[in-house]
């Protein structure tokens, strides 16, 4: 008569401690589990909400830079003339700039904003030139400013979803498909207007660029607007967070089930509307579109965004900070030429500065990186 099967506790006790070494394997993957989700919810933490005191050190230059041009210039600088006047100039580089942030918290970058603005412009003049002389109607001026509207976005949205396109399937750094959509689309523009200015828009559409709310400018209230929208998207959307991720690790945000095709032609699209806005802006801040326009802005456009706290690498960053770098790039032009001093040591402080921001966050990342990790370090267990 055969022997029964003894019962799991009368194994020999080598197979005991093996059997005792599966169960707390098996019991591992709540533990992997839960770490990983608390790992997760960090990580949509820092996307969200950015480094703890990232924008303290922008928002500290940026007093120290108001208190000493105050003094120094009393009576000229802190005057409302003063503030409402670098209101009017910031919206044209502030919106180029977030059209610059989205692509480099991808990952990537966009080359292309300057003459997708410019090309949207130059639409948008010559079909409010066409369809609304100088003798028009309100109702046919109306009817033109719609239509060079919806123009002009089609037109970003084209472009935008062709660069999204080829940068998702080309499988080429952004920078050299971009580079290629820029020399395209400034190709286009110059051969189209021979390097011409186009002039003269209906003075309903002047407004956009050149009126006032509530002692306000408008264009800057469109750019805070589009600002906070753009924040929502970024860090309370499962779009935002899947930038962020792809910036972070393409491959992994891969492996994660995130259609990362997708994203990116969201991204340059976004990118792309971002372009059609500031078109809006300068156009009607300008009176004319042109395809040379705001050239220098394109590298400005990157150095606000990593001052701002961007990571040129992807992954991270803050609207907020972006909006704080910006208004330190403005105090810093608009102080200057209130001391009569040339543009172009405007463009050398703002690189001293950026340079000045980073050795400053270099030299305080160790720190910040311990403060972190153990801030975020689970308790430890005494062993039994």
């Amino acid at each position: 008569m055969a022997e029964a099967t003894p019962p799991p506790d009368r194994f020999p006790p080598v197979f005991s401690k093996i059997d005792a070494d599966q169960r707390a394997r098996a019991m591992a993957p709540e533990r992997r589990e839960s770490a990983s989700a608390r790992g997760l919810a960090e990580l949509i933490g820092i996307a969200r909400l950015g480094s703890p005191g990232g924008n303290a050190g922008l928002a500290g230059l940026l007093v120290l830079l108001v208190g000493v041009n105050a003094v120094l210039l009393p009576g000229q600088f802190a005057t409302f003339g003063t503030l409402q006047s670098m209101m009017f100039q910031l919206p044209e580089l502030g919106m180029l700039a977030l059209a610059m942030v989205i692509a480099l918290i991808s990952g990537g970058l966009n080359l292309a904003i300057i003459a997708t603005a410019n090309q949207c412009a130059l639409v948008m003049a010559y079909i409010l030139k066409a369809l609304a002389p100088s003798a028009a109607s309100g109702s046919v001026v109306v009817l033109a400013i719609v239509a060079a509207l919806a123009a002009g976005l089609l037109l970003a949205l084209a472009i935008g979803l062709i660069t999204g396109f080829l940068v998702a399937n080309m499988g080429v750094h952004p920078i050299l498909v971009t580079l290629g959509t820029m020399s395209v689309v400034n190709g286009i523009s110059i051969y189209l207007t021979r390097g011409t200015v186009i002039a003269g828009v209906p003075e309903p559409f002047l407004v956009i660029g050149n009126g006032v709310l509530l002692g306000i400018p408008i264009p800057f209230l469109i750019l805070a607007a589009t600002a906070m929208l753009v924040a929502f998207v970024l860090n309370r959307t499962p779009f935002g967070i899947a930038v962020f991720m792809i910036g972070s690790n393409l491959e992994a945000a891969r492996y994660a089930a995130i259609d990362t095709k997708r994203v990116l032609v969201g991204v340059y699209t976004m990118s792309s509307v971002l372009c059609f806005l500031a078109a809006c802006l300068m156009l009607a801040r300008f009176n004319s579109a042109s395809a040379g326009y705001a050239e220098s802005y394109l590298l400005v456009t990157i150095l606000a965004a990593v001052l701002g706290g961007v990571d040129p690498f992807g992954g991270f960053g803050r609207i907020s900070g972006l909006m704080l770098a910006l208004a330190v790039l403005q105090v810093i032009s608009s102080s200057f030429n209130l001391y009569g001093l040339s543009q172009h040591l405007t463009l050398a402080i703002w690189g001293l500065t950026l340079i000045g921001v980073m050795g400053f966050k270099a030299a305080a990342a160790p720190i910040a990186r311990l403060l972190f990790f153990a801030k975020s370090a689970p308790p430890r267990k005494d062993a039994p």
